[in-house]
Parts: structure tokens; sequence; C-alpha cells
């Protein structure tokens, strides 16, 4: 087991080989980050189980997350900091940590990495027809001939970082065993798009 600090950032999913920009302004997380930065530069990101919030700062967590390392840092002059993280491993958290620290610890299991896998040309041409179709209707700009240069792990893991899906959405995404399962729901989260709830995030029902 290892030792983190915690993140807890609903909607913010990392996978393992992709890259998370972050903006950090609030005392407690500025803490962690100098913290992780006299470290090893490590700090798992998890999302807050949003409807079983508990009480004051320490909302419920879901039990997986993802390791990251601070690949890049920005040191403003207000204290503040931009930063990349990198994804490093899924962990599983196996229980919080009794602390002092303005930041939530808990001591977790790094997840093996799974086989990698490849989507047939039908599973990407699914994935990549839907894209464009979730696209137009968001209104997004999307660079089509870059997105066909990426690899079927960084087109998936990319699309379910960005994808404006609820908590429980983007976390089954991250959960999901796999490239080709990861690219069946998105594809099904897409095609429920417009049973939303009122703020243009999908949500899953």
């Amino acid at each position: 087991m290892t030792r983190l600090s915690i993140f807890p950032l609903p909607g913010a999913l990392l996978f393992p080989g992709m890259h998370l920009p972050l903006h950090i302004f609030e005392p407690r997380y500025r803490a962690m980050i100098s913290d992780a930065m006299a470290r090893d530069r490590r700090i798992g990101m998890v999302q807050p189980r949003m409807m079983e919030a508990g009480a004051g700062d320490k909302p419920a967590l879901y039990d997986i997350g993802c390791v990251g390392r601070i690949a890049d840092i920005e040191m403003l002059d207000d204290g503040r900091s931009n930063l990349v993280l990198e994804g490093v491993a899924l962990f599983r958290i196996e229980r919080e940590l009794d602390v002092a620290t303005l930041f939530r610890q808990v001591e977790a299991t790094l997840l093996p990495e799974p086989e990698p896998e490849t989507l047939s040309l039908g599973e990407r041409s699914a994935l990549e027809l839907e894209a464009r179709r979730f696209a137009e209707h968001q209104g997004y700009a999307v660079d089509w001939e870059a997105v066909a240069r990426l690899d079927d792990q960084s087109l998936v893991n990319g699309i379910a970082q960005i994808a404006p899906f609820d908590v429980a959405a983007k976390q089954a995404l991250l959960e999901a065993d796999g490239i080709k399962i990861r690219a069946d729901l998105i594809v099904q989260l897409m095609q429920f798009f417009g049973r939303h709830d009122g703020d243009d995030r999908v949500t899953l029902q």
C-alpha cells in the first residue's frame, strides 16, 4: 500500500499516461502541492460522491482514483499555481488517514495496468462518428485531423477526461475494464445526450 495526499475534484478524471492541467488556489491545496513538491511530486486525483457528501469539507469519496505526478508547475506571485499532472496508475482507497494536515490523506493500493488493447476499425469509426455528432451538438470546435492521428488509448481516455458528463458517469468511465468497454460506454453516454440536468452535463440514468 501507499500513502497519498488526495485532491477530491468532481468531474476531473486522470488516466495513466494522460495529462490534466490544474489551477491551484485554495490554501489547503497550495499546502498539498508544496508537500508533494518536497516529496515525490505525486498526488491522488479522486472524485467526491456528490450525492453522498459527508459533513463539512469531507465529502465521501469514490474508491477508485488516479495517481498523478506533477510534470510541470508554474508558481504565481500570489501563491497560486498552474500545474500539469501526468497520470501514473489507478488506485483504490483502502482507508482515510487521521492527519493534522489541511489536506486529506489516504492509504491506497495501486492497481495493475491492464493489458494493452486496440479498437477494431468498426469500434473506432463508431466512436469517432458519435464524437463528431456530440461535438456539433455542443458547438465544440475540434481539430478532427489531429483526432484521427491519436492512438486508440489516447482517443478513448482523452474523450473520457474532457466530456461534460456528470460525476457518476465520469466515474463509470474511469472504472471501465479496458478501452473497448470504455469506448462503448462513451458512445452510449453521448447518445443519451438531451436527458440532462439543465446545466449541459450529461447524466447517467
